[in-house]
């Protein structure tokens, strides 16, 4: 799934980071308790590389139909620079929640792009949530609605253990239905949902609305 021209943010402003930096410059410490030059140090980091990102993303006109603007992930993935780089970013924006995930759970199916990886680099477990029927042994199940009906989404029991920090990620938000399901189910198994982590966003559609206020980040805004 990905983002089209009209219903994407304005472009990630690089002066703006800029600015973060430095008002992170001027405190003892950051919200994440890191010294200031470092925190300076990874905000300027991170505003580089999505630069980087950005320019390595696919754009498809009128895909899958005339008058949508098709934004493609898929080549942040083939130029193993470029994937590292995504790697680091995430890395990198994670610090923006108020601690580091025990768990990282991915979506069904292209949160298991990176998802796996992420977690690797956060010394945290991985977790895949799937539809309905793709997973053996007992599960839990939360349904969503799509454009034309209902479908499911299951995580196998035991798979997040009670009390545990988890971070859901997926490669874009956009309704915002399949990513509170997976919310859902993190709760069902005793989990303490801290967040979301997305590549991309479709601000229009409002998908935040419907993840009762846990803490959001988007890794990339493009006005394409």
């Amino acid at each position: 799934m990905s983002a089209s021209a009209a219903q994407s943010a304005a472009p990630t402003s690089t002066d703006q980071t800029s600015v973060n930096a430095a008002v992170l410059a001027t405190s003892t410490y950051d919200a994440s308790g890191r010294q200031p030059a470092a925190a300076a140090a990874s905000a300027a980091e991170l505003a580089s590389t999505k630069i980087t990102l950005l320019s390595s993303l696919g754009h498809f006109p009128d895909f899958p139909i005339p008058g949508i603007h098709f934004i493609d992930i898929l080549p942040l993935f083939q130029d193993p620079a470029v994937h590292n780089s995504l790697l680091r970013a995430l890395e990198l924006q994670v610090l923006e929640f108020s601690e580091k995930p025990d768990v990282v759970v991915g979506l069904d199916a292209r949160g298991f792009l990176f998802g796996p990886s992420l977690a690797l680099r956060l010394n945290a477990s991985f977790v895949p949530v799937r539809k309905q029927g793709k997973m053996p042994g007992p599960c839990v199940t939360a349904s969503y609605e799509k454009e034309y009906g209902t479908d499911f989404f299951q995580m196998q029991e035991g798979s997040v253990k009670p009390g545990q920090k988890v971070l859901v990620v997926d490669d874009i938000i956009a309704t915002g239905g399949s990513a509170a399901a997976a919310g859902k189910l993190v709760k069902q198994l005793g989990g303490e949902l801290m967040g979301y982590l997305f590549i991309l966003e479709i601000p229009v559609l409002d998908g935040r609305s419907k993840l009762g206020g846990v803490p959001t980040v988007t890794l990339l805004e493009t006005n394409e």
